[in-house]
């Protein structure tokens, strides 16, 4: 009886260290509600991508902000973004989303250069991205706030090992490194760079 009742209280140890299961990235289906859902700010909390050119990206992001308003056509969104690069403010007004509903892609068009994503099945106040790069992985966590739950943050992190991410390859931003925004007053510390 004995060795039975050592391998019955060694099986929650044993369950416990079993790594966790990892729930498939579900893409939001694209409608018109899911939509209206997005439009409006985000503030930028964290990324992490194994395209090695989005990995500088990511290193150089500071923080960011980014709106998302109507834009000419039904599957166009405009989107105005102010960042911190390394010491530099930026402002872009000159960046769109197109929105592809038969597969659920967003695809960001800067000027010449696009990327694609789809947003992932979340909390409403919550913007997760898997960015679509040559089969590279790639997640980013944006939020309404500045401040994400300590379970928020925990689930982005999990989705990030599920797909083979270390903490230490997880970039994250800071408030303390915030830009002003567009009509604000703007204060001390680094640059700024105003693109349209």
């Amino acid at each position: 009886m004995l060795p039975s009742l050592a391998l019955l209280l060694g099986l929650p140890l044993a369950l416990a260290a079993e790594p966790p299961t990892c729930a498939p990235l579900i893409p939001v289906t694209l409608n018109n509600d899911t939509i209206a859902g997005i439009l409006g700010q985000w503030v930028y909390i964290a990324g992490a991508s194994k395209f090695e050119p989005h990995q500088g990206e990511l290193k150089a992001l500071k923080h960011a902000v980014f709106s998302f308003f109507p834009g000419s056509h039904e599957d166009e969104l405009n989107v105005t973004e102010t960042m911190r690069m390394n010491e530099t403010c930026i402002t872009k007004n000159t960046s769109n989303i197109h929105i592809f509903r038969h597969n659920s892609t967003l695809v960001h068009v800067d000027d010449q250069v696009s990327s694609t994503a789809q947003l992932i099945q979340s909390d409403k106040d919550l913007f997760i991205l898997k960015h679509l790069n040559n089969n590279f992985p790639g997640l980013s966590l944006s939020a309404r706030t500045p401040n994400v739950s300590k379970e928020h943050l925990e689930e982005f992190k999990a989705h990030l090992h599920c797909l083979g991410f270390g903490e230490e390859e997880i970039f994250y931003t800071s408030e303390q490194d915030a830009c002003p925004l567009p009509g604000e007053k703007t204060g001390e510390g680094g640059a700024e760079q105003q693109l349209e």
